[in-house]
């Protein structure tokens, strides 16, 4: 008797990019959380393990004029959006080789130069940014998109409702993206709002919304792309609701008392890695010696971005007042 193949992917190498990706969060976050217990990164700490599919799969479909806005939570999304592990780490260090110099650490990474615009860790405060910027590329013609990124705690927040309005009343060229795994720090989201469908919220501004599987990075990408394509094209803001987990708790500061240890299990049963990888494998589309060949060279890069940030230096006391004020000179 011979046992059914498993479907084969219609393109094979992108699959295994997006294994990579998402593969290169997970281990980043990982070494954060050790960084972190040894007392090298301090403050506060939100890792992304367990969501990083939703990231990845959305990443793919942007472009270098887009820009990216997302939360506390952000580390995955700066590493995808093309912000260097180093200089990641580095910034939690608080060193002045970080992309901010050291001054914002792990909740507010930013890079103007891949248009990576936090980092904000103000709950929901990221919405009316990717507003502005939105209504500014409207404004000059530009057929740009900007991706948000905010959990579903940010719905119980007004910006969130005054932004999804203004978005659909002047049809600026947003990418809404809820992360949605249910929980708000330690309220879960039942317990929170009367509607948990949140695709339903946004479609009640009159924006195209639709749910996705959040630990399937395939139908991430595939519903991005769908979106982003029609924002591009001047359709109006889109809005994704990325149905996904996280599997630690909230920070590093959490006991998490709240979830149920079955549910967290449950989950872990998706687990996005895993998934794809098996899939590939069981298709024939990847060879052990292949995905060998990924993870050595993944923990080669967050390994160097290890030694970056460990070489770096705190910046000089005599600069603490410095960028209070622009530097440029006026015109």
């Amino acid at each position: 008797m011979t046992g059914t193949a498993a479907p084969a992917f219609a393109d094979p190498k992108h699959a295994r990019h997006l294994l990579r990706q998402m593969l290169r969060v997970r281990r980043l976050e990982e070494k954060c959380v050790q960084l972190y217990s040894e007392a090298k990164i301090r403050g506060f700490l939100h890792v992304y393990i367990g969501e990083e599919a939703v990231a990845t799969g959305v990443m793919a479909t942007l472009q270098p004029e887009d820009a990216v806005l997302a939360t506390y939570r952000e580390h995955g999304h700066a590493l995808l959006r093309g912000v260097a592990a180093g200089a990641i780490l580095a910034e939690m260090y608080g060193h002045q080789e970080g992309c901010c110099r050291g001054r914002g650490g792990s909740m507010h990474l930013f890079d103007a130069a891949t248009r990576f615009y936090g980092g904000n860790a103000i709950v929901a405060g990221g919405l009316p940014l990717a507003v502005g910027l939105a209504l500014a590329d409207k404004l000059a013609g530009r057929r740009r998109v900007t991706a948000c990124f905010f959990g579903e705690g940010a719905v119980a927040e007004g910006e969130f409702h005054e932004s999804l309005n203004l978005a659909a009343l002047w049809q600026l060229p947003v990418l809404f993206c809820c992360e949605n795994n249910l929980y708000a720090m330690g309220t879960a989201l039942r317990r929170s709002e009367s509607q948990t469908d949140i695709a339903l919220k946004a479609a009640a501004y009159e924006i195209p919304a639709w749910a996705v599987d959040g630990m399937d990075v395939l139908a991430v990408e595939e519903a991005a792309r769908r979106a982003t394509d029609a924002v591009r094209a001047g359709g109006g803001p889109h809005f994704l609701e990325l149905r996904t987990y996280r599997f630690r708790a909230h920070s590093m500061f959490d006991p998490e008392r709240y979830r149920d240890k079955a549910e967290v299990a449950e989950w872990l049963e998706r687990d996005p890695i895993d998934h794809l990888r098996s899939a590939l494998e069981a298709a024939g589309q990847l060879r052990k010696k292949d995905w060998d060949a990924i993870q050595r060279e993944v923990d080669a890069e967050v390994q160097a971005a290890v030694d970056f940030a460990e070489a770096g230096t705190p910046e000089p006391t005599d600069e603490l007042t410095r960028f209070v004020y622009s530097e440029r000179s006026a015109p």
